[in-house]
């Protein structure tokens, strides 16, 4: 039974951090970072609004869009990097924000492929006859992972949700196909040193700030590139789908620079390539349900429309799909 995305939904905290404010703040310019990664602005969570505040608004949403009630959604998978505790989930706490019955509820760990990771699980779910529909929420408040004095990664990154509804669709509907990997060989590239069991919380940790987002920025952009074209070109041959017949390409919104140049290994041209970086930054998890909803609202994305998607994150996860909205 074909998986079909059914609602979708977005949520961000209200305050905007410009490139503007951060050049009043660290050694960067707007050009600087507009040109090398297409940002202009990411949302801040302020104090007191949690990762789950986030997935439970972008979930009510999507729930809503589904014309569903929460009583109806049989699963809840979050795909988060940071999540609102080490345990329980952040789907555990987001559950009765939601309003859920006592469903299963759980986090899955990808980084940026999560999304992408979690609409494989809500496929399988659904075709197996284990759940009819299941909510999958990519959700970050990276802004507190992030070491503010390090102008190489703190403009990348912000925070906000997007959640969509996975039900069954008909025949040439929904996930057509589906890849997904991880090279854990290269994980070290781009990790948070502290804050698991390896490195608990120590005076030391706090000091040489590990419990921050760590990054070799150069070879990540070439392991990104790489990998997004190359599971861009498999999903679509596993899917007999021809670039030209791709409506809209939906990736990992992490830089443009790499969109582009994944775009154009995949043989899709840029227009048809839909971009909400330069709003929110890399939201990791967030980045394509977030897009989908925004490219929905804005007209760009109507019933039918082929879509493909690839995201490339920390672990290095990898995943790439070719759906039918």
């Amino acid at each position: 039974m074909p998986a079909k995305i059914i609602g979708l939904g977005r949520a961000v905290p209200d305050p905007v951090l410009t490139n503007r404010d951060l050049e009043q703040r660290i050694d960067t310019s707007d050009e600087w970072i507009r040109t090398r990664t297409g940002i202009s602005e990411r949302h801040v969570a302020p104090e007191g609004v949690d990762n789950s505040d986030l997935v439970a608004d972008a979930s009510r949403r999507a729930i809503e869009d589904a014309g569903l009630t929460a009583d109806q959604i049989d699963v809840l998978i979050v795909a988060t990097a940071t999540p609102d505790t080490v345990f329980p989930s952040t789907a555990c706490w987001a559950q009765p924000k939601i309003g859920l019955r006592e469903i299963p509820v759980f986090d899955i760990s990808a980084a940026c492929s999560g999304f992408l990771y979690g609409y494989a699980l809500a496929a399988s779910l659904i075709d197996s006859g284990r759940a009819r529909h299941v909510l999958v929420c990519g959700a970050e408040v990276l802004s507190r992972v992030l070491d503010w004095n390090d102008r190489s990664t703190c403009v990348l990154f912000g925070d906000g949700a997007g959640a969509a509804v996975i039900g069954p669709g008909a025949e040439g509907d929904g996930l057509l196909a589906h890849t997904w990997g991880a090279d854990g060989r290269l994980a070290e590239l781009l990790y948070q040193p502290a804050g698991g069991t390896r490195k608990p919380a120590s005076h030391e940790t706090v000091d040489e700030r590990l419990h921050s987002v760590h990054m070799q920025g150069n070879e990540v952009f070439k392991h990104a590139v790489r990998t997004m074209s190359q599971a861009s070109l498999s999903v679509l041959e596993q899917a007999g789908v021809r670039a030209e017949e791709v409506d809209l390409f939906i990736p990992h919104q992490a830089n443009i620079r790499i969109m582009k140049a994944a775009a154009d290994r995949a043989g899709i041209p840029m227009d048809r390539c839909y971009l909400v970086i330069q709003r929110y930054g890399n939201v990791s998890a967030a980045s394509i349900p977030m897009a989908l909803a925004d490219a929905r609202a804005e007209g760009r994305l109507e019933p039918g429309m082929t879509v493909l998607s690839a995201a490339f994150g920390a672990g290095f996860t990898w995943a790439a799909a070719v759906y039918r909205l």
